[in-house]
Protein backbone atom coordinates (compact mmCIF):
# COMPACT_ATOMS: atom_id res chain seq x y z
CA UNK A 1 0.00 0.00 0.00
CA UNK A 2 2.62 2.08 1.15
CA UNK A 3 4.87 1.27 -2.06
CA UNK A 4 2.38 1.80 -4.63
CA UNK A 5 0.72 4.96 -3.37
CA UNK A 6 1.40 6.76 0.30
CA UNK A 7 4.84 6.53 -0.32
CA UNK A 8 4.06 9.47 -3.35
CA UNK A 9 1.55 11.24 -1.65
CA UNK A 10 4.37 11.31 1.49
CA UNK A 11 6.86 12.58 -0.86
CA UNK A 12 5.18 15.35 -2.91
CA UNK A 13 3.76 16.50 0.53
CA UNK A 14 7.55 16.91 2.28
CA UNK A 15 8.75 18.12 -0.81
CA UNK A 16 6.60 20.89 -1.11
CA UNK A 17 6.89 22.08 2.62
CA UNK A 18 10.63 21.41 2.63
CA UNK A 19 10.51 24.07 -0.66
CA UNK A 20 8.54 26.40 1.13
CA UNK A 21 10.53 26.26 4.02
CA UNK A 22 14.14 26.26 2.20
CA UNK A 23 13.09 29.23 -0.43
CA UNK A 24 15.03 32.01 1.03
CA UNK A 25 18.16 29.77 1.27
CA UNK A 26 17.66 28.30 -2.19
CA UNK A 27 17.47 32.12 -3.50
CA UNK A 28 20.58 33.00 -1.65
CA UNK A 29 23.13 30.14 -3.13
CA UNK A 30 21.03 30.50 -6.77
CA UNK A 31 22.61 34.27 -6.47
CA UNK A 32 25.71 32.89 -5.00
CA UNK A 33 26.88 30.24 -7.52
CA UNK A 34 25.51 32.65 -9.91
CA UNK A 35 28.80 34.54 -9.71
CA UNK A 36 31.38 31.92 -8.31
CA UNK A 37 31.02 29.73 -11.37
CA UNK A 38 32.06 32.30 -13.59
CA UNK A 39 29.51 32.86 -16.19
CA UNK A 40 28.49 28.59 -15.82
CA UNK A 41 25.44 29.21 -13.96
CA UNK A 42 23.96 28.16 -10.93
CA UNK A 43 22.16 25.00 -11.82
CA UNK A 44 23.26 21.78 -13.44
CA UNK A 45 20.89 19.11 -15.37
CA UNK A 46 21.76 16.10 -16.73
CA UNK A 47 19.68 12.66 -18.26
CA UNK A 48 19.57 10.05 -15.91
CA UNK A 49 17.51 6.78 -15.92
CA UNK A 50 14.01 6.64 -13.45
CA UNK A 51 11.74 4.18 -12.49
CA UNK A 52 11.74 1.33 -14.91
CA UNK A 53 14.87 2.97 -16.54
CA UNK A 54 12.56 5.98 -18.46
CA UNK A 55 14.93 9.10 -19.02
CA UNK A 56 14.33 12.27 -17.21
CA UNK A 57 16.70 15.56 -16.39
CA UNK A 58 17.58 15.44 -12.52
CA UNK A 59 18.80 19.07 -11.28
CA UNK A 60 21.18 20.39 -8.73
CA UNK A 61 23.11 23.22 -7.78
CA UNK A 62 26.27 23.45 -9.88
CA UNK A 63 29.29 23.07 -7.96
CA UNK A 64 31.64 23.79 -10.74
CA UNK A 65 33.29 26.33 -13.20
CA UNK A 66 33.13 25.13 -16.89
CA UNK A 67 36.92 25.88 -17.60
CA UNK A 68 38.94 25.02 -19.78
CA UNK A 69 42.41 24.06 -20.71
CA UNK A 70 43.91 25.37 -23.72
CA UNK A 71 42.98 22.65 -25.70
CA UNK A 72 39.53 23.22 -24.80
CA UNK A 73 39.00 20.29 -22.92
CA UNK A 74 37.38 20.58 -19.16
CA UNK A 75 40.03 20.90 -16.39
CA UNK A 76 39.71 18.09 -13.82
CA UNK A 77 36.92 18.27 -11.44
CA UNK A 78 39.04 19.24 -8.31
CA UNK A 79 40.56 22.08 -10.06
CA UNK A 80 36.82 23.61 -11.69
CA UNK A 81 35.68 22.95 -7.78
CA UNK A 82 34.66 26.68 -5.95
CA UNK A 83 34.77 27.38 -2.84
CA UNK A 84 31.20 27.45 -2.77
CA UNK A 85 30.96 24.33 -4.43
CA UNK A 86 33.10 22.43 -2.47
CA UNK A 87 30.88 24.39 1.19
CA UNK A 88 27.13 23.25 -0.61
CA UNK A 89 28.44 19.55 -1.39
CA UNK A 90 30.00 19.31 2.15
CA UNK A 91 26.43 20.17 3.35
CA UNK A 92 25.05 18.24 0.38
CA UNK A 93 22.72 21.60 -0.64
CA UNK A 94 23.77 20.91 -3.93
CA UNK A 95 20.99 17.92 -3.81
CA UNK A 96 17.91 20.55 -2.76
CA UNK A 97 17.28 21.11 -6.43
CA UNK A 98 16.15 17.48 -7.24
CA UNK A 99 13.07 18.56 -4.45
CA UNK A 100 11.33 19.78 -7.74
CA UNK A 101 12.21 16.44 -9.09
CA UNK A 102 10.03 14.78 -6.67
CA UNK A 103 7.61 17.33 -7.45
CA UNK A 104 7.45 16.35 -11.20
CA UNK A 105 7.12 12.67 -9.91
CA UNK A 106 10.84 12.19 -11.52
CA UNK A 107 12.06 11.14 -8.22
CA UNK A 108 11.33 10.14 -4.38
CA UNK A 109 12.51 11.49 -1.34
CA UNK A 110 14.32 7.94 -0.96
CA UNK A 111 15.17 6.03 -3.23
CA UNK A 112 18.41 4.31 -5.10
CA UNK A 113 20.32 7.23 -6.69
CA UNK A 114 19.89 8.06 -10.25
CA UNK A 115 23.01 7.19 -11.92
CA UNK A 116 24.38 8.14 -15.72
CA UNK A 117 22.90 6.68 -18.68
CA UNK A 118 25.62 5.28 -19.68
CA UNK A 119 25.79 2.58 -17.29
CA UNK A 120 22.54 0.85 -18.14
CA UNK A 121 24.14 -1.53 -20.35
CA UNK A 122 26.61 -2.43 -17.60
CA UNK A 123 24.20 -3.62 -15.15
CA UNK A 124 23.93 -7.32 -14.17
CA UNK A 125 20.24 -8.40 -14.09
CA UNK A 126 20.02 -8.04 -10.40
CA UNK A 127 21.46 -4.56 -10.56
CA UNK A 128 18.76 -3.40 -13.20
CA UNK A 129 16.26 -3.97 -10.09
CA UNK A 130 17.05 -0.81 -8.51
CA UNK A 131 15.01 1.14 -11.52
CA UNK A 132 11.67 -1.20 -10.36
CA UNK A 133 10.97 2.33 -7.91
CA UNK A 134 11.41 5.92 -8.07
CA UNK A 135 15.22 7.30 -7.75
CA UNK A 136 15.77 9.02 -4.75
CA UNK A 137 17.54 12.58 -3.44
CA UNK A 138 18.92 10.14 -0.81
CA UNK A 139 19.18 6.03 0.21
CA UNK A 140 20.24 3.09 1.48
CA UNK A 141 23.77 3.03 0.07
CA UNK A 142 23.95 6.61 0.59
CA UNK A 143 23.12 6.13 4.68
CA UNK A 144 25.51 3.13 4.48
CA UNK A 145 28.62 4.24 2.92
CA UNK A 146 27.76 6.71 0.11
CA UNK A 147 30.85 7.28 -2.01
CA UNK A 148 32.91 5.69 0.64
CA UNK A 149 32.18 1.78 -0.87
CA UNK A 150 31.91 0.28 -4.17
CA UNK A 151 28.97 0.87 -6.94
CA UNK A 152 28.40 -3.16 -6.61
CA UNK A 153 27.38 -2.72 -2.81
CA UNK A 154 25.74 0.60 -3.85
CA UNK A 155 23.65 -1.47 -5.99
CA UNK A 156 23.31 -4.65 -3.74
CA UNK A 157 21.97 -2.06 -0.96
CA UNK A 158 19.63 -0.29 -3.76
CA UNK A 159 18.32 -4.12 -4.46
CA UNK A 160 17.82 -4.55 -0.53
CA UNK A 161 15.70 -1.36 -0.05
CA UNK A 162 13.76 -2.22 -3.62
CA UNK A 163 12.68 -5.25 -1.31
CA UNK A 164 12.02 -4.08 1.94
CA UNK A 165 10.78 -0.75 1.03
CA UNK A 166 8.40 0.69 4.21
CA UNK A 167 7.34 4.03 5.55
CA UNK A 168 8.95 3.01 8.72
CA UNK A 169 12.48 2.64 6.95
CA UNK A 170 11.78 5.06 4.42
CA UNK A 171 11.83 7.87 7.86
CA UNK A 172 14.95 5.90 9.29
CA UNK A 173 16.54 7.06 6.28
CA UNK A 174 15.45 10.37 6.62
CA UNK A 175 17.21 10.37 10.32
CA UNK A 176 20.38 8.84 8.88
CA UNK A 177 20.62 11.52 6.48
CA UNK A 178 20.79 14.09 8.31
CA UNK A 179 22.96 12.77 11.20
CA UNK A 180 25.80 11.89 7.89
CA UNK A 181 25.37 15.73 6.31
CA UNK A 182 25.50 17.22 9.78
CA UNK A 183 28.97 15.05 9.96
CA UNK A 184 29.89 15.68 6.59
CA UNK A 185 30.28 11.69 6.06
CA UNK A 186 31.37 9.83 2.99
CA UNK A 187 31.23 12.81 0.62
CA UNK A 188 33.95 11.62 -1.83
CA UNK A 189 36.58 9.16 -2.08
CA UNK A 190 40.06 10.84 -1.19
CA UNK A 191 41.98 12.87 -3.31
CA UNK A 192 39.24 13.44 -5.86
CA UNK A 193 36.19 15.86 -6.22
CA UNK A 194 33.58 13.39 -7.37
CA UNK A 195 32.75 10.06 -6.69
CA UNK A 196 34.55 7.20 -9.20
CA UNK A 197 32.90 6.10 -12.31
CA UNK A 198 31.23 2.80 -12.68
CA UNK A 199 33.42 0.09 -15.05
CA UNK A 200 30.67 -3.10 -14.74
CA UNK A 201 33.19 -4.48 -11.58
CA UNK A 202 34.10 -2.21 -8.79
Amino acid sequence: MYAHCLKRIFDFTIALIAILCLSPLLIVVTIWLHFANKGAGAFFTQERPGKDEKIFRVIKFKSMTDERDADGKLLPDAERLTKIGNLIRKLSIDELPQLFNVLKGDMALIGPRPLLVKYLPLYSPEQHRRHEVRPGITGWAQVNGRNAITHTKKFEYDVWYVDHLTMVLDIKIIFMTIHNVLRHKDISHEGVATAESFNGHN
